[in-house]
C-alpha cells in the first residue's frame, strides 16, 4: 500500500505562505505565540514596577505617594529625572524614542523592525518615571515592549516583513489587553491607533494575540476588573445637552493637552539637563501639596469613579495633572500618557458632572458618570480614536448602558479637539513628519504582502556571452527570464525575457551564429536592482522609485557571504496586484 505523503511542516514553507495576502492560519499561529509572548513581557514589567513599590513605596502599593512625607515624594521625582538623565546622557538621539510614537515610527518608516537599544530603554524609563513619582501611566512601555518583542520573534525566525507588522499589531494589542483586562480595546486600539486598518487578516489574529495576552494577565492578577466602578446609568434625556457641553469642554482640554505636548521644538535650544530638571521641579512643587498628580493615578480615578474625591483636588487632578504630563513630554521625558489622561479625563468629567448637579439638583445624573464619560472622551480626543475609546469605556465599566451617552460625549470631545483646536492623534504628531504613511492606501494595500507572493520564479542565471549549445541547456527548463550576470561586480544584472533568446535561436539570421551576446541580441531587457527575500511589496515599490528601474532581482542568503537570487519581480506585476488583488 503506497504511504500518503508527509505534509512539509519546514520553516521555509511556513515562511512562504506568510508572504500571501491570505496566510490567515499562519497569521493566526503568529497571533497566538505573540500574545504569550507579549503577555509574558507585560507580566514581567509589572512585577518589576511591584518590585519597585516594595522597595521605595509604604505597603508596597505603587500608588501610594499621599502616605509619604512631602519630603520625600517631592525628593522622588527629582531622583528620577536624574536617574532618567544619566542613563541618556551619552546616547544618540535616536536611541531616546520610546513608547507608542516610536512603535508607529517603526512600523511605517523601518517595516516594523525594532532596535534593540531602544527596547532597553523603555524598560528603564517606564519603571524609573512611574515608581520615581512622575505623571506617567504604564501602557506606553507595556506596548512598546510587547511590540518589540512580538517583532523580536518574528525577526528572529526571519519571517516576511508584512507579517512583522502585524506582529507589531499583535503585541500592542496584548500589551493593552494585559494592561488593562480590556481584550477588545486592545484590539481595537491596535488597528485604529497604530495599524490604521481594519482587515479580517489583520483583525482575526490581533484578536488571538489579545485574549491570549489576557488570560496570561489573569492567571497571574486574577480577572478583576483594573477600576472598581460603581453601577451608574443615564437619569434622564434631560441630561444629554450637558453632556454635549462636557464633551465640548473636555475635547478643548484634549487640544491643550495635545498643543502643549507638541510645544517641545520651542523647548530644544534649552540643554538636556535643564528640560530634565524643568519637569522634575515641576512635579515636586505640584507633589507637595497635592501626590494624587505622581504616578499613574489610579487610585485617584478608582476614588473618583465613586465620589470620594475633593473637589480641589479634582481641580488639580484636571487642570495640574494635564500640565504635568504634557510638560513632560515637551520637554523630552518620553512617559506614558494613556493611564494620565484617563485620569484627567475622569477629574473633568466629576467636575462638569458637579456642576450638572449644581445647576439641576432635581434632574442630573450622578456625577460619577460624568467621571467614567469624561474618561473615556479624553481617551478619544486625544488619541483621536473613539471606537477604542468607547470600548474601553464599556470593558472597563462593564455596564452597556452608558454607552449611549459614551457615544456622544466621545464624538462631541474627539470633533472638538480635531476641528476647534486642530488636533491630530497625539501619537500622529510625536511621529516623523507628523505623518502615518500607512493611512496611505496604495501604502496599506502593499504592505500587507511580501515579495514571493508576486516575483515570478522561474529564472535562469547566465553570462553575457554564450555559446549555442550553453543557450540550448539553459532554454530546456523554459525559464520566464534569464538574469544576465555582469563582469564587473558593481554592474547591477540585466534581466533579459527567455522568449527573445528563443526566437533568435529560431531566426534564420541567427542561424550561422556559435555564440550570442545577450546584451547585443534584440529583445526586451529590464536593468535590475537588488531587494531582500522578506521585503514587502511597498517596499519593492518604493525600491523600483529610488532606483529609476522596472524590476528588482529578489536575494537571500543561503550560507554566510552567499546570495541566491530567488525570483525577479517587475513593477507591471506590481501594478497588476494592486488593481485586481487590493
Amino acid at each position: 500500500m503506497p504511504r500518503l505523503p508527509l505534509p512539509d511542516l519546514s520553516l521555509e514553507r511556513f515562511r512562504r505562505q506568510l508572504a500571501s495576502v491570505d496566510a490567515l492560519p499562519q497569521l493566526c499561529v503568529l497571533g497566538v505565540a505573540s500574545g504569550l509572548l507579549a503577555g509574558g513581557v507585560m507580566v514581567i514589567f509589572r512585577s518589576l514596577l511591584s518590585l519597585g513599590a516594595w522597595l521605595l513605596m509604604p505597603y508596597g502599593n505603587i500608588e501610594s505617594f499621599e502616605a509619604l512625607s512631602p519630603y520625600l515624594r517631592s525628593l522622588l521625582p527629582i531622583v528620577a529625572v536624574s536617574l532618567i538623565g544619566l542613563w541618556l546622557w551619552r546616547q544618540p538621539a535616536q536611541a531616546r524614542k520610546i513608547g507608542i510614537a516610536h512603535v508607529i515610527e517603526r512600523l511605517s518608516y523601518h517595516q516594523g523592525r525594532f532596535p534593540l537599544r531602544n527596547w532597553i530603554n523603555q524598560w528603564w524609563i517606564g519603571i524609573v518615571s512611574v515608581v520615581g513619582g512622575l505623571s506617567a501611566g504604564r501602557e506606553g512601555p507595556a506596548i512598546h515592549l510587547a511590540a518589540a518583542a512580538s517583532s523580536g520573534l518574528g525577526q528572529r525566525l526571519r519571517l516576511p516583513h508584512n507579517s512583522l507588522r502585524v506582529l507589531v499589531g499583535c503585541g500592542t494589542a496584548a500589551g493593552i489587553s494585559a494592561s488593562f483586562n480590556t481584550p477588545i480595546a486592545g484590539v481595537i486600539f491596535a488597528m485604529e491607533v497604530v495599524l490604521m486598518e481594519y482587515t479580517t487578516a489583520g483583525f482575526l489574529p490581533v484578536i488571538l494575540a489579545s485574549s491570549t495576552g489576557a488570560v496570561i494577565a489573569q492567571l497571574v492578577y486574577g480577572s478583576d476588573p483594573a477600576f472598581q466602578v460603581p453601577p451608574v446609568s443615564l437619569g434622564s434625556l434631560v441630561d444629554l445637552p450637558w453632556i454635549i457641553v462636557t464633551g465640548l469642554i473636555i475635547g478643548l482640554l484634549a487640544g491643550l493637552f495635545v498643543h502643549i505636548a507638541r510645544s517641545g521644538t520651542r523647548l530644544e535650544p534649552l540643554p538636556g539637563w535643564l528640560r530634565l530638571a524643568m519637569v522634575g521641579v515641576s512635579v515636586s512643587a505640584v507633589a507637595w501639596w497635592y501626590p494624587q498628580v505622581q504616578g499613574m493615578g489610579y487610585d485617584t480615578l478608582g476614588a473618583t469613579l465613586t465620589g470620594n474625591v475633593a473637589t480641589d483636588v479634582l481641580v488639580v487632578v484636571a487642570i495640574g495633572k494635564l500640565l504635568l504630563t504634557a510638560g513632560a513630554v515637551a520637554c523630552g521625558v518620553s512617559v506614558s500618557i494613556i493611564g494620565p489622561v484617563l485620569v484627567i479625563g475622569a477629574a473633568a468629567g466629576a467636575l462638569c458632572g458637579m456642576v450638572g448637579g449644581w445647576l439641576w439638583p432635581q434632574v442630573a445624573s450622578d456625577a460619577a458618570l460624568y467621571a467614567m464619560l469624561g474618561m473615556a472622551a479624553m481617551m478619544g480626543a486625544v488619541l483621536q480614536a473613539p471606537l477604542a475609546a468607547l470600548m474601553a469605556l464599556l470593558e472597563l465599566t462593564h455596564n452597556p448602558n452608558i454607552i449611549l451617552p459614551g457615544m456622544l460625549s466621545v464624538s462631541v470631545a474627539v470633533l472638538t479637539s480635531r476641528q476647534l483646536c486642530g488636533c491630530q492623534g497625539f501619537f500622529i504628531t510625536q511621529t516623523q513628519h507628523g505623518l502615518h504613511r500607512l493611512q496611505q492606501p496604495l501604502m496599506q494595500a502593499l504592505s500587507r504582502v511580501a515579495v514571493p507572493a508576486v516575483m515570478e520564479r522561474s529564472l535562469a542565471r547566465t553570462q553575457r556571452k554564450i555559446s549555442r549549445e550553453q543557450a540550448q541547456a539553459l532554454l530546456e527548463d523554459k525559464p520566464t527570464w534569464l538574469v544576465i550576470i555582469r563582469s564587473n561586480e558593481e554592474k547591477t544584472p540585466i534581466a533579459l525575457k527567455a522568449a527573445d533568446l528563443a526566437r533568435v535561436m529560431l531566426d534564420e539570421h541567427w542561424a550561422d551564429e556559435e555564440s550570442f551576446d545577450l546584451l547585443e541580441i534584440p529583445g526586451q531587457r529590464l536593468d535590475l536592482a537588488p531587494i531582500h527575500l522578506q521585503a514587502t511589496l511597498n517596499e519593492a515599490f518604493e525600491r523600483l522609485n529610488e532606483y529609476g528601474v522596472d524590476a528588482l532581482y529578489v536575494q537571500h542568503t543561503t550560507a554566510p557571504m552567499i546570495q541566491k537570487i530567488s525570483g525577479i519581480i517587475t513593477r507591471d506585476a506590481i501594478e497588476s496586484y494592486y488593481r485586481y488583488k487590493r
